[in-house]
């Protein structure tokens, strides 16, 4: 039975600036129009009256969307719908459909599944991909050293386990090593590369830490 069908699941479309409300139009469910990475005004009161909540924008409206439910602790009770708006690392990393009518009628009636969520030590969330570009400093994926000293490019991102990390050195001879495991830190000389779903982090960084929350997303994957 779809969300839809059931009318004891209460849904909306939490459409997140022009793009989202132009990709919501036809939506079956009721559209509620947000800001793009909409936060507390407009997504905590959505989180008394729905149960399901469909984000149509990017992989950064949706993660300022997750952080209000986190945060709210309803990670158990709301589920989510995606939506993307553009290209979109999360959306491909949950082999969400490419065809946007395709992705609206499965994000709005589809049935939710469990899947990890990254969270990190600042309160924010990681759905898509991290990056950092040029760092020095020192890096572990669990008790592991993912570099020490240089390295030209990091890359995180979720995975079934917790974090994936691609760690890629050398100026001319490129060469990259992945790693799996439960949280990924790193500590540098200050860099203002960090990019975390495709929103510029907009200050410096000494160091961060990524990790597999205590509790999973209930994620509209079908």
């Amino acid at each position: 039975m779809t969300v839809t069908e059931d009318p004891a699941v209460r849904g909306t479309v939490v459409a997140c600036g022009a793009a989202g409300q132009r990709a919501a139009a036809g939506a079956e469910l009721p559209v509620t129009a947000a800001g793009t990475r909409p936060g507390k005004p407009e997504i905590d009161s959505l989180l008394g009256e729905y149960d399901r909540l469909v984000v149509a924008g990017t992989d950064g409206d949706l993660a300022a969307v997750v952080v209000r439910i986190m945060r709210r602790e309803r990670l158990a009770d709301v589920s989510l719908g995606y939506l993307p708006v553009a290209p979109s690392p999360a959306a491909a990393r949950w082999q969400l459909p490419a065809d946007p009518s395709a992705a609206l009628a499965l994000a709005a009636g589809g049935a939710d599944t469990a899947v990890p969520l990254v969270r990190d030590d600042t309160g924010g969330v990681l759905l898509g991909a991290a990056r950092l570009e040029a760092v020095k400093g020192q890096a572990y994926c669990d008790e592991q050293v993912a570099f020490d000293g240089e390295a030209a490019a990091v890359e995180i991102a979720p995975d079934d386990a917790g974090v994936l990390a691609r760690v890629t050195r050398g100026r001319f001879l490129k060469r990259t090593a992945t790693f799996h495991g439960r949280a990924f830190q790193i500590g540098c000389l200050p860099t203002s590369s960090l990019v975390i779903d495709g929103i510029p982090a907009g200050r410096e960084i000494t160091r961060r830490t990524w990790y597999r929350h205590t509790a999973d997303l209930r994620l509209v994957r079908g």
